[in-house]
């Protein structure tokens, strides 16, 4: 067993994948095509942003023909898909900056990898932009791609050649892998790049802040689910008394009783029980 700094953080995943021949290989075995790069970029933004917001990429990396970008989350967000489609849509309009440049000089191809996995407990997702017919024959008229990875949900039936990238991403994040299950080079090159002992200050300090932030953001999900859970509680329990002094209120009107009398009982206003007074009279004159 080696010991190593688990994927799960975003410093410890970009040190790994930054580097040209990991990235070269994790993208030739999902995508099917082989890069010509000699480096890749870590928090890649664009000089002007595309929109109101202002993307930001884990790792990016271009030749020619393609424009890969590859982004880690670990901290489940309800709005990851959205999130992640939005950036896809960026690094493609970014590249038309000439009027009538619809098609990019460049397929763009987005790699999302989910380390905490998402509620859908699937191992790949896919959108694939290419339009189809009635009967899902594609046109092969637009390569890009959005693929979100959750190596949590790696199963039986996942395909090679992904099996071993997501178990050697799902294997680090508990801080140790077990290089004998692991064949590829660029993998066993990644547990090299990981080892715990390799880190510097500045990326275990990095790898405090992360744990930080997402202790905070965790924490904010439960107070908020609580709050939530407690408003649902409170509101059920009003309707619930609301709804038993309308019954009380109805039952006293039918025993002819003063309206002054229901209202001091059931606390419900005389606009209240006189619209209970006429929901009561409507009936027999139908």
């Amino acid at each position: 067993m080696k010991e190593v700094a688990s994927l799960r953080y975003g410093v410890v995943f970009k040190k790994a994948f930054s580097d040209p021949i990991v990235f070269k290989g994790f993208v030739r075995d999902f995508l099917g095509i082989n890069l010509e790069i000699d480096r890749v970029e870590t928090e890649k933004a664009f000089d002007k942003p595309v929109g109101n917001i202002d993307s930001r990429f884990d790792l990016f990396a271009e030749d020619t023909k393609n424009r890969v970008i590859v982004d880690i989350q670990h901290v489940r967000h309800v709005d990851h898909y959205d999130r992640f489609l939005h950036y896809h849509c960026a690094a493609l309009l970014e590249q038309a900056v000439k009027y009538l440049e619809y098609r990019p000089a460049r397929t763009v191809f987005t790699l999302v990898v989910l380390t905490s996995g998402d509620k859908h407990k699937n191992d790949i997702a896919v959108i694939d932009f290419d339009p189809k017919t009635l009967q899902g024959v594609a046109l092969g008229e637009i390569p890009h791609k959005i693929l979100y990875i959750c190596p949590k949900y790696l199963n039986e039936t996942t395909p090679e050649p992904y099996r071993e990238w997501m178990l050697a991403i799902e294997d680090s994040l508990d801080g140790q892998v077990n290089e004998s299950n692991y064949s590829r080079a660029e993998i066993l090159r990644i547990f090299e790049l990981i080892k715990e002992d390799t880190l510097s200050p500045q990326e275990c300090a990095r790898i405090i802040d992360e744990k930080r932030n997402e202790t905070y953001s965790n924490d904010k999900y439960n107070q908020g689910l609580e709050k939530g859970i407690q408003q649902g509680l409170e509101k059920g329990l009003q309707q619930g008394l609301e709804q038993k002094a309308k019954e009380t209120a109805q039952a006293m009107l039918q025993e002819g009783l003063d309206i002054k009398l229901i209202m001091k009982v059931t606390a419900l206003t005389e606009d209240d029980i006189l619209s209970l007074q006429v929901e009561q009279v409507e009936p027999s004159n139908k």
